[in-house]
C-alpha cells in the first residue's frame, strides 16, 4: 500500500527535469504550488486535464498559484506535448517514479476493472513547504473546475 500524503504534512522537496531540460525545484518555487501528477503525456485523459489546466493557468497565476504537472515521460516526449498541444504549464519528467513514489502518486491502481500498478492520478496544493490539498485517483475531465472550486476560486 502507497502512503498517501495528507493536508499538514510538509511537501517532499524534489528537483525535476522539465520539457526544455532544465531542473526544477520544487523549494524554489515563489507562492502556492498546484503538483499535479498524470500517467501519460498524448493520452486523451492526460491531454484534457493538461489543456484545461493551461486554459486555466492566467487566472491561477492572478491568485498566486504556479502549476507543476509529473509525469513519468522523459523530456522530449514533454517538449513534443507542449508543442503539439500548446501547453503553458510546466511539464516534468520522473522517469524513475522516485517523486510519485514519495507523494503516493504511484502504486495500486484500478485500471478496467484489474488492480495493475501505475500512476495514480493525483492534486496537490503547497504553501510553504506545506500540503494544504492532497486529492487522489482524481477525474481528468473537469478536475481543474472542481480544484478551482475546491480553493475558492469560482470555477
Amino acid at each position: 500500500m502507497t502512503t498517501r500524503l495528507q493536508p499538514g504534512d510538509t511537501a517532499p522537496d524534489f528537483t525535476l527535469t522539465n520539457d526544455a531540460g532544465e531542473p526544477v525545484r520544487l523549494s524554489q518555487q515563489d507562492g502556492k504550488v498546484i503538483v499535479y501528477f498524470y500517467p501519460a503525456a498524448m493520452t486523451p485523459g492526460c491531454t484534457t486535464q493538461a489543456c484545461d489546466f493551461s486554459d486555466s493557468i492566467d487566472r491561477l497565476q492572478a491568485e498566486g498559484y504556479t502549476v507543476l504537472g509529473i509525469s513519468p515521460d522523459q523530456p522530449e516526449k514533454l517538449a513534443a506535448f507542449r508543442e503539439r498541444d500548446g501547453l503553458s504549464i510546466t511539464l516534468l519528467s520522473d522517469p524513475d517514479k522516485q517523486v510519485l513514489e514519495q507523494w503516493g502518486a504511484f502504486g495500486e491502481k484500478k485500471l478496467y476493472g484489474k488492480v495493475v500498478q501505475g500512476v495514480i492520478r493525483s492534486t496537490f496544493v503547497v504553501e510553504d513547504g506545506t500540503i494544504t490539498l492532497a486529492q487522489y485517483n482524481v477525474k481528468a475531465t473537469g478536475h481543474v473546475a472542481k480544484l478551482r472550486r475546491d480553493l475558492g476560486l469560482g470555477a
